[in-house]
């Protein structure tokens, strides 16, 4: 148990896991998949925390941002941040791409390999049925009817325990802002129970991250057990330039939470291990929520009640990573059908993976390659070959879309509580208003003293007088 402790905490000891488990992927595959197995089991007790935890969050969070000052324009920054970042990784996914070339000038190997890919996946599918009139399929039709569905979700409590993060959004929000209206009188019995669960779900947590070392030793040793080298030499330019543009993108959100933050990049980059570390590993945008609220807030010292609305919201809509993504693998598949792109298709490409992203809100691991398509037939591209290429390396991409993604939301955190030292001071329970940061003095001048002794010597005799009249009746 020592040793755990010690490895989670330690940068070294976590490559070191990763280092191993690659390793241990290639040769002893048996014990790579049961450490596979316990980092499933760590992350299923870390979603099952994460679902509750994003509801009370999210409650605490609107709650505490709707008693400061302006709250509707402070809302209004945290919704254009969060798109504009979307937008721009967009921008720099294409540019990316554009300077890089994926897909271009590949072998007659890497071709016949993906081309392999595709016919084998064409062939397990059968024969494909056309229907030219009637009904529209499920399928086809799940992309436009999913944002509505899971955007307003008619039962709360089956989205609640489905964990489509989408619609319980939605619905703790509506149920914020209402329960933010009533008094502190009527509503503190809630508060408190939601207080007992926070703390509850932040102990499971803190007792589930011991087994963050096994998780990144099983992924490792998963990703290099279950991925072909063939296919991975054959998209090595896409996974290449997506590597590098997360790094360069990170690397700049690191630098900006460093200075609003006043703390050195190694500070910041110690106390975003957890969080990073889970969101490179686990596949989910939700299991990391926890460790990115309490390094936020306690490690790195930005306002409780922002970070625990920002994160939340963050986590579902703000997709910056999956705009990067959809944007490269569009470049990328255009060089590898030789389709030029001039101007205007770079203009289409960026606005389409920015749109793709939020569109895909609420989606995870491989249901996110779907999302490719809506960028690809902007550009009359094959979807279908497109999303074969791109299914095979999912495992290897979601981790490095899950990390921009996160440091994004982090962003949107560091520049909205920017100027705001007053909403960094915690009361004792972390979730209170906003203590004073001064303590309150009285001050007075010799003139006002001896203004006030005059009036009380006037009080006193007074009373004296009334007393002795009291006396003589």
């Amino acid at each position: 148990m020592k040793t755990l402790q010690i490895l989670s905490q330690s940068t070294l000891g976590l490559l070191l896991c990763l280092a191993a488990g690659g390793l241990c992927g290639v040769f002893a595959a048996p014990a790579g998949a049961f450490a596979y197995f316990v980092g499933e089991l760590y992350l299923s007790v870390v979603n099952m925390a994460a679902v509750p935890l994003l509801v009370v969050a999210t409650f605490f969070g609107l709650r505490q941002v709707l008693t400061l000052p302006r709250p509707a324009v402070r809302v209004g920054t945290i919704v254009g941040l969060a798109v504009a970042l979307v937008v721009l990784c967009a921008i720099g996914g294409t540019l990316a791409g554009v300077l890089m070339m994926p897909g271009q000038h590949l072998s007659e190997a890497a071709h016949a390999q993906l081309g392999g890919l595709v016919l084998k996946n064409a062939s397990d599918a059968g024969e494909v049925h056309v229907t030219l009139f009637g009904h529209v399929s499920h399928a086809a039709s799940s992309v436009g009817a999913y944002g509505v569905q899971d955007l307003f979700p008619d039962n709360f409590y089956r989205v609640l325990a489905e964990g489509r993060s989408l619609g319980i959004l939605t619905g703790t929000i509506l149920f914020g802002m209402a329960f933010a209206t009533l008094s502190r009188d009527q509503s503190n019995m809630l508060n408190s129970v939601f207080e007992g669960v926070y703390r509850a779900l932040e102990i499971i947590i803190a007792h589930a991250n011991l087994l963050i070392p096994v998780l990144a030793f099983g992924m490792a040793a998963h990703l290099t057990s279950h991925t072909e080298r063939a296919t991975l030499s054959a998209m090595g330019g896409f996974l290449l330039c997506l590597l590098l543009t997360t790094l360069l993108l990170g690397g700049f959100a690191l630098a900006m939470i460093a200075a609003r933050s006043s703390q050195p990049l190694g500070q910041v980059l110690r106390g975003l291990k957890a969080p990073l570390l889970v969101g490179l590993t686990s596949g989910s945008a939700t299991a990391p929520i926890p460790h990115t609220i309490e390094a936020m807030s306690a490690a790195l010292g930005f306002s409780r009640g922002i970070v625990e609305l920002v994160v939340p919201f963050g986590s579902v809509f703000l997709r910056a990573g999956s705009a990067l993504y959809f944007a490269l693998a569009t470049v990328f598949v255009a060089n590898l059908y030789e389709r030029p792109l001039d101007a205007g298709d770079l203009v289409l490409i960026a606005a389409a993976a920015a749109l793709a992203s939020f569109i895909s809100a609420g989606q995870n691991g491989v249901a996110t390659v779907g999302y490719t398509g809506v960028v690809l037939s902007f550009l009359h591209l094959p979807v279908e070959a497109a999303g074969v290429l791109f299914v095979t390396i999912d495992l290897i991409c979601e981790g490095p879309r899950n990390v921009l993604s996160l440091l994004s939301v982090c962003t949107v955190i560091a520049l909205v509580s920017a100027g705001l030292p007053s909403e960094r001071i915690q009361t004792a329970d972390g979730h209170g208003g906003v203590q004073p940061a001064q303590v309150l003095r009285f001050e007075f001048t010799r003139a006002q003293l001896m203004l006030a002794a005059g009036c009380v010597a006037v009080a006193a005799s007074l009373i004296v007088l009334m007393g002795i009249g009291v006396g003589a009746r």
